[in-house]
């Protein structure tokens, strides 16, 4: 593989969070299998908060590798915090991202950069298809999956695999933030990449410490895949989404109370107020004036959310 200025083969992006025992041995996988393949590379630790002592293993390494850059963060943010900080940074013309906890396999990175670079796709999404997960996590996973791939039409069978591959174009152009690294391949695709295949890969028990699973994805995921979906398809431009609907339900809302007033004038019926149409009619009228007016909100906030991904870094090396 060949180096052309600052351009690298790989960037390897890493979130953690108290992973310090696994650490020093990822690393030592990592070596092994670039030094074996001749690639040019950079792993980059997003130390995401750790208590543990993470960052002074990565300092050390730093010290050893000059392959290595670290970024600390000065309190816990999330996955999708590490991933976005991380692939600002990265210079490889492949990005791969992994686990820091052992369960992904360094050994799967040769045929992923193949996949990339050599296939042409896009983003490539792991697939552990023989897990060593708790019950309780395999399955809402595989629910997760299937209702992804029904809403959005990216078929993949494990859509929050950690390990994945980016082209360079990829990462530089798609946005993370909340809980939304699981739903990349969903954001990739509303961000025009649409290559983007799936390779079985090895998937190894938890080594070391603790799993970092919580109860707390059952309620944010699908929240996260609605954000998703609203966003890539009316992201840009809110109004066509509520102008559509309000429009909708305004002039429905004043249809129904021109015809009563039309009846109260020529038929001289009972009283418009006695009816239950007229409320209905007016209820109309006004949500359909406020979905209006949240277009034009919604048309105001995305032209101007630019601190929607700043967090606060204690130290880059």
């Amino acid at each position: 593989m060949h180096q052309m200025d600052t351009k690298l083969d790989i960037s390897l992006v890493i979130p953690l969070y108290n992973e310090a025992e696994s650490l020093p041995e990822l690393h030592a996988w990592i070596v092994r299998v670039m030094k074996a393949n001749n690639f040019s590379y950079e792993v980059i630790f997003v130390d995401d908060g750790s208590s543990d002592g993470s960052w002074q293993v990565i300092q050390k390494l730093k010290s050893n590798d000059p392959n290595v850059r670290g970024v600390r963060f000065r309190r816990n943010y999330g996955k999708s915090a590490g991933l976005n900080v991380g692939f600002e940074l990265t210079k490889g013309d492949v990005v791969i991202t992994m686990d820091a906890d052992l369960q992904d396999s360094p050994d799967e990175i040769p045929e992923l950069y193949k996949m990339i670079k050599t296939d042409g796709h896009d983003l490539v999404s792991g697939w552990k298809k023989k897990r060593y997960d708790p019950i309780s996590k395999t399955i809402p996973t595989k629910l997760y999956n299937y209702v992804t791939s029904k809403m959005s039409g990216v078929h993949l069978h494990d859509m929050n695999c950690g390990l994945k591959a980016y082209s360079h174009d990829v990462v530089k152009n798609i946005e993370v933030y909340g809980e939304m690294h699981r739903y990349i391949p969903v954001i990739a695709k509303w961000a025009g990449f649409t290559k983007i295949g799936e390779k079985v890969v090895q998937h190894q028990a938890r080594k070391y410490g603790v799993t970092k699973f919580g109860l707390s994805r059952f309620i944010y995921g699908p929240l996260d895949l609605f954000s998703i979906m609203f966003m890539g398809k009316f992201g840009k431009r809110p109004m066509h989404f509520f102008g559509v609907i309000g429009t909708f339900i305004f002039f429905a809302g004043a249809a129904i109370l021109t015809y009563l007033s039309l009846d109260k004038l020529f038929n001289a019926t009972v009283g418009i107020a006695n009816r239950p149409a007229f409320y209905l009619g007016i209820l109309m009228v006004i949500v359909g004036v406020q979905l209006f007016i949240a277009g034009f909100l919604g048309e105001l906030v995305s032209r101007s959310a630019t601190e929607r991904n700043t967090y606060k870094i204690t130290e880059v090396i």
